[in-house]
């Protein structure tokens, strides 16, 4: 029977865990967290540019580590340090009020906006004054769903590696190419640079999404601006897009959150971009 090597909350490797809470030890250790099965299964495939393995620590209570045996067995043969630890600690570690038995310190992934660049991307989503962290993962979430080649966060946008972004992207984090803290003004210039279209989704933008996909017009490389989750996108980024999109409401409600206008944006784009098959 497996007992936990670590009970104390107060161990040194528990608090140096714990403090990567705070975005100032995130960016000084270059370290975040990764809960539950989904994100750890995720960060266990997951190499970084130079092959790098991107999970290099998990906590895990005893309980969890029997019933999520693969996930730890790869965890440990991958090279991360696998530490059995007692329930007081995942709690003390943990972000959650109800942990799942596993938490897994990541190194920082996310990519030089000039590889996504390089990369000629066809859709990609840029979040620029987005503040809410679990916004953030959604949108990162949907972007992954409806298959973009990169997520770009402005410098003006909350921490990628937030925990509540981290948990809210569900494992997405780790599969596509994200760039942050990056000026929406050189976002936008290198992304046109590379031949793709800006269009700035906006709810009193002045093109309609509906006659936007009519058109024909949607079907090259395009990045969204997605703005703040309050008061939208700013009328100096709104300049910069070679058009503003409302999505329309046919039915009474006032308007979309932020998370669902960029899943139907995405996803627009996604069916406008699919190359068409013969009958």
């Amino acid at each position: 029977m497996v007992t936990p090597e670590l009970i104390s909350p107060r161990s040194p490797r528990v608090v140096a865990a714990r403090r990567l809470a705070k975005r100032n030890f995130r960016g000084k250790d270059r370290l975040f967290i990764a809960e539950g099965p989904q994100a750890v299964r995720e960060a266990v495939e997951h190499r970084g540019s130079g092959g790098e393995p991107t999970l290099v620590e998990l906590f895990t209570t005893v309980e969890a580590a029997e019933r999520y045996t693969a996930i730890v067995d790869a965890a440990r043969a991958a090279g991360a340090r696998v530490h059995f630890a007692s329930d007081a600690v995942l709690a003390e570690v943990s972000q959650t009020v109800t942990p799942q038995g596993l938490v897994g310190v990541c190194r920082f992934l996310d990519s030089p906006f000039e590889d996504i660049i390089a990369a000629r991307p066809k859709l990609v989503a840029v979040l620029a004054h987005v503040r809410d962290p679990g916004n953030a993962g959604t949108v990162l979430r949907c972007a992954d769903a409806a298959g973009a080649d990169a997520v770009v966060l402005t410098d003006a946008s909350v921490d990628l590696y937030n925990p509540k972004s981290v948990r809210a992207s569900v494992g997405s984090l780790f599969h596509l190419p994200v760039a942050v803290g990056v000026p929406v003004e050189q976002a936008v210039a290198g992304l046109k640079s590379a031949g793709v279209r800006i269009l700035a989704a906006d709810g009193a933008g002045q093109d309609d999404l509906d006659d936007e996909l009519d058109a024909g017009t949607m079907g090259g490389p395009t990045a969204w601006i997605f703005g703040n989750e309050a008061w939208g996108l700013p009328e100096e980024t709104r300049a910069l897009a070679d058009a503003v999109v409302r999505v329309p409401i046919h039915g009474k409600a006032e308007s979309l959150n932020l998370a669902t206008a960029a899943a139907v944006c995405l996803y627009a784009s996604a069916r406008a971009q699919r190359p068409r098959t013969s009958a």
